[in-house]
C-alpha cells in the first residue's frame, strides 16, 4: 500500500472526533454517576443530612415525594438516606475486595508466567481447582465459617475473584514475553532485570486498570448478592443489598423500597463496566 493509500484510508481529524463523541457519551454519564456515587460515599451527610437509622413509625411507607424523595420503610427511615449513606459501604466493600482480588491475581499471574516450567504448573493447578467451584460458592463457604459482615464480605469477594484475574494476567505476560519488543531487548543484549522492567511488568500490568474497573461494579453485584441472601453487611447497616432483601417482603405496597436501591446497584455496575470497556478500548489503540 503505497503512502497515499494510507492517508486515504486513515480518519480524519473531523471523523476522529465525532467518534470520540459518540464513544463518550456514554463513558461521560457513567463518569458522572460514579462521580456522584463518591461524593455520596465521602460526603453522605451534605448530599442527605437525615440519619439513616432514625425511626419514624408515623411516616412509616411514605411513597416518593418532594419530602421524601425515595420514600420511607417500614419503620419510616428515609430510603433516599439510607441509599446516599449506603453508597460508602458498598463502594468500599467493591474497592477493597476489587483491590484484594487483583493484588493476589496478579501475584498468581506473575509467579506463574516467570517461575519456570514446575512453578506455572503448580499454579495452573490451584487455579483450575479454584475454577471447579463457582466464585459465589467459595464465599458462601468462607462466610458461613468465618460469619457474616462487612469485612468477611469483602474478604470473600476478593478470594473469590483472584482466579480470574491471576489467569488473564498469566495470559498477557506470556503475550508480551513472546512480543517482537522483548525479543528485540533479548537481541540487543538487554539484561533480564532490565527488561523485566522495562518491558515485560509495564505492558502486562497496563490493562489492569481497565480490570480494576470492570471489577468494582462486578464485586459490588456480588457483595449485594450475599447481603441479600443474610451473608453480608447485618441490619440495619444502609447496605444496598441488605435494603433491598429487606423490601422483597413489601414489594406489592412498597416498591421503592427495592426499586432505589436495586436501580444504585445496577446503575453502579453498569457505569464501571462502561468505564473499563473504554479503558480497554483506548489501552488496544495504542
Amino acid at each position: 500500500m503505497s503512502a497515499l493509500d494510507v492517508r486515504a484510508a486513515a480518519p480524519t481529524g473531523a471523523v476522529r472526533v465525532r467518534r470520540a463523541a459518540r464513544a463518550g457519551a456514554g463513558e461521560w454519564l457513567a463518569l458522572a454517576f460514579l462521580a456522584f456515587v463518591v461524593l455520596a460515599a465521602v460526603a453522605a451527610g451534605l448530599l442527605a443530612p437525615a440519619d439513616p437509622l432514625a425511626i419514624d413509625p408515623a411516616n412509616a411507607f411514605d411513597p416518593p415525594s418532594l419530602a421524601q424523595l425515595f420514600g420511607t420503610d417500614e419503620s419510616g427511615r428515609s430510603i433516599f438516606a439510607r441509599v446516599v449513606h449506603g453508597a460508602g459501604t458498598s463502594l468500599l466493600i467493591g474497592v477493597a475486595a476489587t483491590a484484594l482480588g487483583l493484588g493476589l491475581g496478579t501475584a498468581l499471574g506473575v509467579l506463574a508466567g516467570l517461575g519456570g516450567r514446575f512453578v506455572d504448573f503448580g499454579v495452573n493447578r490451584l487455579l483450575e481447582v479454584l475454577f471447579a467451584l463457582p466464585g459465589l460458592l467459595l464465599a458462601l463457604f468462607l462466610i458461613v465459617i468465618v460469619g457474616p459482615g462487612t469485612l468477611t464480605t469483602t474478604l470473600a469477594v476478593g478470594l473469590s475473584t483472584a482466579p480470574g484475574y491471576a489467569r488473564i494476567v498469566r495470559a498477557q505476560l506470556l503475550t508480551v514475553r513472546a512480543a517482537p519488543y522483548t525479543e528485540a531487548a533479548t537481541v540487543l543484549g538487554v539484561g533480564w532485570w532490565r527488561k523485566l522492567r522495562r518491558h515485560i511488568l509495564p505492558n502486562t500490568l497496563a490493562p489492569l486498570l481497565a480490570l480494576g474497573t470492570l471489577g468494582v461494579g462486578q464485586a459490588i453485584v456480588w457483595a449485594s448478592a450475599l447481603s441479600y441472601l443474610g451473608l453480608g453487611a447485618v441490619p440495619p447497616s444502609p447496605e444496598w443489598g441488605a435494603m433491598l432483601a429487606a423490601g422483597r417482603t413489601y414489594l406489592s405496597t412498597a416498591w421503592w423500597m427495592s426499586v432505589f436501591p436495586g436501580l444504585f446497584i445496577v446503575l453502579t455496575a453498569v457505569s464501571g463496566t462502561v468505564l473499563g470497556r473504554g479503558f480497554q478500548r483506548r489501552t488496544r489503540s495504542r
